[in-house]
This record gives C-alpha cells, structure tokens and sequence, in this order.
C-alpha cells in the first residue's frame, strides 16, 4: 500500500483511487510519482485551506508534477480508477 503524507487527512476514497492508480504506474517511474505527486496533493489540500487532501488536489498534483510526455498514459489511468480529471485540466 501507497505510503502518504501524514501532516494533513486523506478523503479515504481519492486515496483508494490514488493508491490504485499509482500500482498502474510503470514501475521505474512510480516512486518518483509517488514522491512528486503525494507532495503536491498535501500543498493542493493546504492551499485551498482543507481539512483533507482531496480527489481535486491528487488530479492537480499529477497534472502539474508528471511530464507532459506521460499525459495520455495518466489519462488511460484516471479514467480507469475513476478520477474526474476533465473538471481539473
């Protein structure tokens, strides 16, 4: 299971989908994305004065983190472990 950043609360069902997703990520980039994107998230979260890091502050994070180069791949895997990414591009 996905380790996460624990100075702020996780809303439990983005996180399921964010440890989903990143188990669908090639391997010699997932701890990188994991490292990038969890940082992120928290910052999105905490930003926005939240409680909790939500789906919103995941999908910004991989959005604004992960190299364009990866785009359609992060696409495929939003789609696939239910993120709305179309709200947050």
């Amino acid at each position: 299971m996905t380790k996460v950043d624990s100075s702020l609360k996780w809303d439990p069902v983005s996180k399921e989908k964010y440890e989903k997703m990143i188990t669908k990520i090639p391997l010699f980039h997932r701890e990188i994305a994991k490292q990038v994107v969890n940082k992120k998230a928290v910052i999105n979260a905490k930003e926005r004065g939240a409680q909790a890091v939500e789906e919103e502050d995941i999908v910004r994070a991989f959005l604004t983190e992960v190299p364009m180069t990866f785009y359609s791949l992060m696409v495929r895997l939003f789609d696939e472990v239910g993120f709305n990414y179309k709200d947050y591009e």
